[in-house]
């Protein structure tokens, strides 16, 4: 039994929502699953963990900046367990090549490649957002590719839970591959 560490950063919660989902999976998998959201925990126990996934919400073209000063702050780390990163994107839905971009850039602002990246499409979440940013975010989706709803009457979802699904299965394959790798050694 691996205990794995997800951190993650987000804004309006969806973030934290497919991190509790990937412990879940986790978990399933007869493993111990910590969550734990990087802007409100000061001292992150890496040190007792055998692997990490750490997660990030784009917002104004950027990764939320706990995630990018965790791991900046935590490279070493990072480089020396099992670990995996995911981005949370309206982007992600219909429009990789920029969903890709936001990695590409914060793996050059933070100096980490992570092994396995997923991608995974946000929400829209215009229900919870004040009038102001509800216009916003009416203007920002009529002017991106994927097919995003312009509805402000209620709430859009984007996340495909199966490939969260298989981005946790698929990390959970690789530590145990990994783990079978150093105990033949």
């Amino acid at each position: 039994m691996a205990k794995i560490l997800i951190g993650y950063g987000t804004t309006e919660g969806q973030t934290a929502r497919i991190a509790e989902y990937i412990a879940d999976v986790i978990q399933g998998q007869s493993h111990e699953a910590q969550v734990l959201d990087l802007k409100r925990s000061k001292d992150v126990p890496l040190n007792s963990s055998d692997a990490v996934v750490i997660g990030g919400s784009i917002h104004m073209g950027k990764h939320e900046e706990s995630v990018g000063d965790f791991v900046r702050k935590n490279r070493g780390t990072l480089e020396r367990l099992p670990s995996a990163f995911f981005s949370v994107s309206l982007a992600a839905h219909g429009d990789m090549e920029n969903a890709r971009a936001y990695v590409e850039n914060f793996e050059q602002e933070t100096g980490w490649r992570p092994a396995q990246v997923g991608y995974f499409g946000g929400a829209l979440l215009y229900r919870q957002y004040g009038l102001i940013k509800r216009m916003m975010m009416k203007k920002i989706v009529r002017d991106k590719p994927g097919n995003l709803s312009l509805d402000t009457s209620r709430d859009h979802e984007y996340t495909e839970w199966d490939d969260v699904k298989r981005f946790a299965e698929d990390f959970l394959k690789r530590l145990d591959s990994e783990n079978t790798v150093k105990i033949k050694s």
